[in-house]
């Protein structure tokens, strides 16, 4: 279980600095876009572990990724072509 927790908070890291490196103009500060991908990843792999139960690291793993990555998604903001102008 520790090493499940290990392994999803390094996922969680990893998805977070690939993030950071590949969309740093449309993120926030790196330690929000670091500490949001490692809580995701750990919040992931509890949430699979709860539902699916022990003897399936793989797969709890594979929600670990998919949670951090949803949450790494809401802290995107939009690019200057896709906002509105203040006159309409």
């Amino acid at each position: 279980m520790i090493l499940e927790a290990l392994a999803s908070a390094v996922l969680g890291l990893v998805l977070a600095w690939a993030a950071a490196r590949r969309l740093s103009r449309r993120l926030p500060a790196r330690p929000l876009v670091f500490s949001t991908g490692i809580a995701g990843s750990l919040f992931g792999d509890f949430v699979t572990h709860t539902a699916l139960g022990p003897g399936t690291a793989w797969l709890s793993l594979v929600g670990a990724a998919v949670i951090s990555a949803a949450s790494l998604s809401l802290l995107l903001r939009p690019t200057g072509r896709m906002r509105r102008s203040a006159t309409a």
